[in-house]
């Protein structure tokens, strides 16, 4: 279960920063709102994930994941542009993660 509140805490905070976006600096009250109530979500539901989750492994997949998931969604849907480098840095990301999970919980 702690896993897929974790899941919902990461969707919750990719649907916030991709709002955030589109909020214009929050001078755009929907994208605005939006952008809080996703954080809000996010962080409740990452709390209720620590009750069965370490923290160090629960906020490294939470982190991990949703930067992942952000840079993918510049690059499909806002025009950002992928070089070697960004493709470099998700690639370590991705690495820390699975490392960090290697590691269990001890």
């Amino acid at each position: 279960m702690g896993y897929l509140l974790l899941a919902g805490a990461i969707a919750a905070e990719v649907a916030a920063t991709t709002a955030m976006k589109y909020s214009d600096g929050f001078s755009r009250l929907w994208p605005s709102l939006l952008t809080a109530l996703g954080y809000v979500v996010s962080f409740a539901l990452l709390a209720q994930t620590l009750k069965t989750v370490s923290v160090g492994t629960a906020y490294a997949i939470w982190a991990g994941v949703g930067t992942a998931a952000i840079v993918a969604i510049g690059i499909a849907f806002m025009g950002e542009g992928m070089t070697v480098v960004k493709a470099a840095g998700i690639a370590l990301i991705i690495v820390g993660v699975v490392v960090l999970n290697l590691g269990g919980a001890h």
